[in-house]
């Protein structure tokens, strides 16, 4: 095996792809080729390091330098003063907004210090297409472990004992699942893994899919062996193309190394995995309408009991996990259920990753204990509020999540918590708001998302979501009445209980937070007929302070429907209506003489 002086690993995630990491990739292997350098360092693809703020990322090793927000043309430096030299790159390097500091090592980093990453244990570390690199890092001695044991309940009470519940949303004890599928007698079964990820903001799972792929696959095997099904699927969009792509190539090694397939360990366990695409509807996300994506048929879910593991794919019991709850299952068998219950809360154990967006300046994938708190989070984690602006709500739990204000940013995240709060956990998605952001325009942009995903088979979510947007749109164009806030409270209650499924049942959760905790913007919107976050066009006016215009004419100049009028040098006026509200005057203006009312 080659022995390298150092080791440079660049992010090869979907984020940083975007951002040329490709090409920086391309760079350092023609550089260090031409210095003659190419047998003392080795370059390493790898999946998303987390910190998507400051790609894209290189990290050399064995020093862990960390260097962000890489350009193709930095390669050349870098190897001339780190690589030749031992000098490193200051430039490039993470400077800490509070102190000022450079850090070289990620470990001193406000995003990674109170991270702790098990899911996300291999992501950043190892080459997704090798299943060496995989291996090295204890990579399938879970399913060796497991089936030299040849005592699947025994691995399903390891299971049940550690605490892991589902990390797709619903929250159910895993390990439950997985003995209430084992107990269903068939010729067939089947171990699937949903990667329809659908969260707007969520990029979880395709993370992990795209950093390691293999610990999905090897934790699908043993649940296949716990539960005894010889056939693994995963359900994954086409809109995924990397982490398909990278699934494909660990599946095939995974068949090469005889850890798919035919007597895996020669212990006489038949397992392998085949891959199931989705053409991107929410509502697959649902086990019982994924199932039925998967056998061609319209994605929609169906009344439970039978479930999935009574009766699921082709009418054969099924067990149906997302992936980062697969990631979870070798960790806990290396280590022990002892060790994954010994982090987080009572009812919540383990890890939880989030993705980080909105207006929070460490937009990233992170991976935290249950328990640690929302400010933690959005302030240590995520680096506060861009621009300096003050935070004003957060939304967990996705479409099917609410808006927490201030008030709750010391509560502790996990399952139980966030439903006390009027939220929940969701798989993952943590959207941060600032004061610029209406909660109205929020509560709608998610109804909108809901109605376009809804598969519409039953009336509550088909008609009921379609009614509350309708009555959400009417606000924000000026046009509510007190009226229409009850109607909007009643009608949410009556969705969440008689939709069919989960999409239904949470649509309304967050009209009903932002209802909750924002009355007073509604009343703003319905009785004033203003947005206080300036962001309802058809609310906003805008106006000419005479104080401090000069009379520039630069508005009038740019304005595209001739409403401002005025002499050079003297205070001009906004003739209301001729305005469309385009916002070209308020952008033009240098000399803040145009409001927004």
């Amino acid at each position: 095996m080659a022995t390298y002086k150092y080791h440079v690993l660049i992010c090869g995630g979907t984020g940083c792809r975007a951002s040329q990491s490709n090409k920086i990739i391309d760079n350092f292997k023609r550089l260090l080729k031409e210095n003659g350098l190419e047998k003392e360092v080795q370059v390493v693809e790898t999946g998303c390091f987390g910190f998507c703020e400051k790609g894209p990322i290189v990290k050399i090793l064995p020093d862990n330098t960390f260097y962000i927000e890489v350009k193709p043309e930095d390669v050349e430096e870098i190897i001339n003063e780190h690589v030749i030299k031992g000098r490193k790159v200051q430039r490039l390097l993470y400077v800490d907004p509070k102190t000022s500091e450079h850090k070289a090592d990620s470990k001193h980093m406000g995003f990674y210090k109170k991270q702790l990453r098990i899911a996300l244990r291999n992501a950043g570390f190892i080459n997704p297409e090798n299943i060496d690199e995989y291996i090295a890092r204890d990579g399938y001695k879970a399913l060796a472990t497991v089936l030299e044991q040849n005592d699947p309940q025994a691995t399903i009470d390891i299971i049940k004992k550690s605490g892991l519940r589902g990390r797709g949303g619903g929250g159910f004890p895993t390990g439950l699942k997985w003995e209430i599928a084992s107990k269903n007698a068939a010729d067939q079964k089947y171990m699937i893994c949903n990667a329809d990820e659908g969260d707007p903001g969520a990029f979880m799972d395709r993370s992990i899919l795209e950093g390691d792929p293999h610990s999905v696959i090897e934790a699908m095997a043993i649940g296949g062996f716990c539960i005894g099904a010889t056939k693994g699927l995963i359900y994954i969009r086409a809109e995924y193309p990397l982490a398909i792509e990278r699934l494909k190539v660990a599946i095939g090694q995974a068949r090469e190394y005889g850890l798919l397939g035919k007597n895996i360990f020669e212990s006489g366990f038949d397992f392998d995995i085949d891959i199931r695409y989705g053409a991107g509807a929410f509502v697959c996300g649902e086990e019982t309408a994924l199932i039925h994506s998967m056998e061609g048929f319209r994605g929609e879910p169906t009344f439970k009991p039978p479930f999935p593991a009574q009766e699921g794919y082709l009418k054969k019991p099924s067990n149906v996990n997302n992936v980062e709850t697969f990631a979870n299952i070798p960790v806990i068998i290396n280590k022990g259920w002892e060790w994954f219950s010994s982090i987080g809360t009572e009812k919540s154990k383990g890890t939880k990753v989030f993705a980080l967006a909105g207006q929070i300046n460490n937009v990233g994938l992170i991976e935290v204990p249950m328990g640690i708190t929302l400010r933690e989070v959005i302030y240590e984690i995520g680096g506060g509020i861009k621009n300096g602006k003050k935070f004003k709500a957060v939304q967990t739990g996705g479409p099917s999540g609410g808006c927490l204000t201030e008030k709750f940013l010391d509560t502790p995240i996990d399952y139980d918590n966030l439903l006390a709060a009027g939220s929940m956990m969701g798989s993952g998605g943590m959207i941060i708001m600032d004061e610029t952001s209406c909660m109205v325009s929020v509560a709608k942009f998610y109804l909108e998302f809901t109605v376009e995903e809804s598969c519409g088979k039953c009336t509550p979510c088909r008609i009921g979501n379609k009614r509350l947007y309708e009555t959400l749109e009417k606000i924000t164009n000026g046009n509510g009445t007190l009226e229409d806030l009850d109607l909007l409270r009643n009608l949410s209650t009556v969705i969440k209980d008689t939709a069919l499924c989960g999409l239904g049942q949470t649509s309304p959760n967050p009209v009903l937070s932002t209802i909750d905790n924002f009355y007073d913007e509604y009343l703003a919107h319905v009785v004033d007929k203003k947005c206080p976050a300036g962001q309802c066009k058809a609310l906003k006016r805008y106006v000419i302070d005479p104080d401090n215009c000069i009379g520039c004419t630069a508005c009038a100049r740019a304005c595209p429907v001739g409403a401002i009028k005025g002499e050079k040098k003297l205070p001009h006026e906004i003739t209301q209506s001729l305005c469309i509200k385009c916002g070209t005057c308020y952008e033009k203006c240098k000399f803040n003489a145009i409001k927004i009312q």
